[in-house]
């Protein structure tokens, strides 16, 4: 997609992370040239120039969504949307970047999974996109294939799960070593957090009392599964020292302990999602198989209403499955009504969304390469190793007499004489 060559957007409150003003916008070759009021006098329109009138409007750089997962391959599935699909949604909401996951399989390569998913986005995507890489088993050659993808292949994020026993999950031991490579090439570690193991009991448990329906779902991984595991990645990336970044926060019970780790200075940031926010568990009790199935996801919707509730409180436009431009045929917001929805949205210096119409092509987008040693992140793990690296205490020489020590057992068995030599 060759970028449209000049377009300024008019009169438009213009807001950033920490600030907003009244302001014009001028943007040429697909980048922000200028940011200031009246960039050019009302009736002067140079040829080539293409002015949108913002007036009353907000003007918000373009959203980046940090986890999705189009045509994704799992446990025989596929995710229905795929990249030209899932992309072209992506701007109708005013998002003009995604992060997708490439997941190989336990005992293969990461490089090859890496290339597997580039291989099916680049003709697709009509925003453009990254990739984290999940490590799904441990080995020399997953170390070294980190290494070469940080350094060569623009990632700088890797997702380990604790989750899906036999399929993807990592035992403690793996993590550490997998968080301490991330440390080592300067990338964000990322976990699933359910603990894998309680699940698989809880779903025998469900099982054996005839539990087979969506609920079960929920039921065989509550809460306190998803707490414990978010609390044991915490754990073991803060004896590493390595930015963890915890997807899909899905209950009140993980949400605090992120934040309470946050509070003690880690570095550790929890993800909230769509669906998180705007729906509930209960769902997954309806009498209807078709809806209540399609309310299941991992970790689980929780039946507590309260929080998705109070931010559904502050939205205004009603969202239905005809409107959405997914795959899908339904919408697990259906109904609800929000207000601030994308009227205009601008790829690469391109209208590319507006009112409704699309003017955008499969493959317009592009792989966004990522740099490691992000400095937002790795500056306060470098202050972290600075001031909490321990040292030790310096003593004199010891010069007092030195004993050897036995076990208890050997003692006893030297005093009564009894102690065995060897076998004949």
């Amino acid at each position: 997609m060759a970028p449209q060559g000049r377009l300024l957007i008019r009169g438009g409150r213009v807001v950033n992370d920490d600030f907003s003003l009244v302001a014009d916008v001028l943007v040429e070759d697909g980048v922000v040239r200028a940011l200031g009021q009246d960039l050019l006098p009302p009736g002067d329109a140079p040829q080539g120039l293409r002015i949108l009138d913002a007036t009353g409007k907000l003007v918000l750089p373009g959203g980046i969504d940090t986890h999705t997962h189009m045509q994704f391959p799992f446990m025989g599935s596929q995710s229905v949307d795929d990249f030209y699909q899932g992309t072209k949604a992506a701007l109708a909401g005013g998002t003009t970047m995604i992060i997708d996951f490439a997941i190989p399989q336990k005992g293969s390569s990461l490089i090859e999974a890496f290339e597997t998913w580039r291989s099916w986005a680049d003709p697709k995507v009509c925003c453009d996109y990254s990739l984290h890489v999940a490590v799904t088993w441990w080995s020399d050659k997953v170390k070294e294939e980190m290494k070469t993808l940080a350094q060569d292949k623009g990632v700088n994020s890797f997702k380990m799960f604790m989750a899906y026993k036999g399929l993807y999950m990592l035992q403690d031991e793996q993590m550490y070593a997998a968080f301490s490579r991330c440390k080592e090439i300067g990338a964000i570690a990322q976990v699933h957090a359910e603990n894998g193991d309680l699940i698989v009991e809880g779903a025998k448990k469900m099982l054996a009392l005839g539990i087979t329906g969506p609920e079960g779902h929920e039921l065989c991984r509550p809460e306190a599964v998803e707490a414990e595991a978010t609390l044991r990645a915490i754990t073991i990336a803060s004896v590493v020292n390595c930015p963890l970044y915890v997807v899909h926060v899905m209950s009140k019970s993980a949400a605090k302990v992120v934040a309470d780790a946050r509070r003690e200075g880690k570095v550790v940031y929890g993800e909230p999602i769509a669906a998180g926010l705007g729906t509930d568990g209960t769902h997954h009790w309806s009498k209807e198989w078709h809806h209540a199935a399609h309310h299941v996801m991992g970790p689980p919707l929780r039946p507590d209403p309260s929080t998705p509730g109070f931010l559904m409180n502050l939205l205004a436009k009603r969202i239905s499955a005809k409107t959405h431009h997914q795959a899908v045929n339904f919408n697990i917001f259906e109904g609800m009504v929000c207000h601030g929805v994308p009227l205009v949205t601008i790829s690469r210096g391109r209208v590319v969304y507006e009112a409704g119409v699309f003017n955008v092509s499969a493959g317009d987008g592009k792989f966004i390469p990522r740099k490691p040693f992000a400095e937002y992140i790795y500056n306060r793990i470098k202050q972290r190793d600075q001031t909490c690296t321990p040292t030790p205490v310096q003593r004199a020489p010891y010069k007092g007499e030195v004993f050897t020590l036995k076990p208890r057992k050997m003692e006893e068995d030297d005093r009564a004489g009894t102690r065995v030599q060897g076998h004949s």
